[in-house]
């Protein structure tokens, strides 16, 4: 599904501007432990997903604190890319930072449909 204008205009500055977790998963996943090609800041549809890995149909949402109090606005996003074949993934942003090969390990369980 093709994004709006806006929603790629707003995605590229988005990739100019990570917050520190983002980055951090950005360097580990470039540095190619996963094996797979992500992108960073993909629009689709009405939305921006952090990372989105094509192959696996997998979207990776780093959580901070700016998701508190937005839970049924993120079970929508969800649904909605459910429904377009997209599983989620959501990892806290202190996991990133705390913890980040535990993070590819959830990745790549994630990738290859592990539970």
């Amino acid at each position: 599904m093709e994004a709006p204008r806006a929603t790629i205009r707003r995605a590229r500055e988005l990739r100019r501007k990570l917050t520190p977790p983002e980055a951090r998963l950005w360097v580990a996943l470039r540095n190619g432990k996963l094996n797979l090609h992500f992108r960073r800041q993909h629009p689709i549809g009405p939305y921006i997903l952090d990372f989105y890995c094509d192959a696996a149909k997998l979207a990776v949402e780093i959580d901070g604190q700016g998701h508190l109090g937005r839970i049924d606005q993120d079970e929508r996003r969800d649904s909605w890319l459910l429904a377009q074949g997209i599983r989620t993934l959501r990892i806290a942003a202190s996991s990133v930072r705390d913890n980040i090969d535990g993070v590819l390990d959830a990745i790549r369980a994630a990738t290859v449909g592990e539970p």
